[in-house]
């Protein structure tokens, strides 16, 4: 399959999911709210992420982990990568040699083209997860202080399809400490960051990193499951236009809940992109974190 016709279907997929048509019409829907179970008191949380050649960021996530207790609720952390990525393979061999209270490690190995396409591995974990509520995020996000703890409170009893953290905190873009010179970590070892380095910033909807599903939704559709292009292997790594029709197919943008702590490493370079693409990222994106800082006339304030 060329790529020209890969645009295109992605194109069409984003304006199927931008318009009136209700996803239902073509694919399955969500399995009805009265058929969800309303889980209570200790839940079983699977967090799914994925690395390739962004080892470094993987290290802060996985040490906010090792960093702060989780009593409340029992987490289990799917990390999706590629054996050809050593410096990965080497930091989760390190962090294996940890064991935080009432957190479950759980590597998974995909070939690159498998795990370039970001859907493949979360409609695998969802398909095949018995937790309650699965929270499909990258690799660049960290749990901080009561995080998890606040996430269990927040879900009691809850049947949504989709939840996501009202506030979100992240530092400024491509001025992380020690993010340069590159994602990739050479010696295996913890990294944090100070909290002073984390901004907060209001959610206004499930973004790819923020989707928190319920667990018998995500049994029952999976991550894409129905779309075939998002089960397709690709040469190289894919821009991640699926969060958008995750949300049409469950037809919410999320409801938002409070949860604390949680905490974004924003860098410089993205592994999947070449110079050219990274060079006009890094200047898009430098803007938008400018606009978001409080103080600017487009910063937007947490919601309390």
């Amino acid at each position: 399959m060329t790529s020209l016709t890969n645009r295109l279907r992605e194109r069409g997929l984003g304006l199927l999911a931008g318009g009136p048509l209700p996803a239902r019409r073509l694919y399955p829907a969500p399995p009805p709210l009265e058929s969800r179970t309303p889980a209570r008191g200790r839940l079983s949380i699977e967090i799914v992420s994925h690395c390739w050649r962004y080892s470094r960021l993987l290290a802060y996530q996985l040490t906010s982990l090792v960093d702060h207790a989780v009593w409340e609720a029992d987490v289990t952390v799917t990390l999706f990568h590629a054996t050809e990525d050593v410096a990965t393979v080497r930091l989760l061999a390190f962090f294996a040699e940890f064991s935080p209270a009432n957190v479950t490690w759980r590597w998974r190995v995909l070939p690159p083209p498998m795990l370039f396409r970001r859907a493949i591995g979360r409609n695998l974990a969802a398909k095949a997860s018995t937790a309650d509520w699965l929270w499909f995020t990258d690799c660049d996000l960290t749990f901080q202080p009561d995080c998890l703890d606040s996430l269990n409170t927040a879900l009691q009893g809850r049947r949504d399809s989709l939840v996501y953290p009202r506030v979100e905190s992240k530092t400024d873009a491509y001025a992380a400490p020690g993010d340069a010179p590159g994602n990739e970590l050479a010696t295996p070892r913890l990294l944090r960051l100070d909290p002073s380095d984390f901004v907060p910033h209001a959610v206004s909807r499930a973004t790819g990193p923020l989707q928190i599903v319920h667990g018998d939704v995500a049994r029952a559709v999976g991550y894409c499951d129905s779309i075939a292009h998002y089960q397709r292997p690709v040469p190289r790594f894919a821009k991640c236009t699926e969060d958008r029709v995750f949300r049409w197919l469950l037809d919410t943008s999320g409801t938002p809940v409070d949860v604390d702590g949680v905490c974004r490493v924003q860098h410089v370079e993205k592994g999947r992109y070449g110079e050219n693409d990274a060079l006009l990222r890094q200047r898009v994106r430098t803007l938008q974190d400018r606009g978001r800082r409080p103080g600017t006339p487009s910063s937007r304030e947490p919601s309390r």
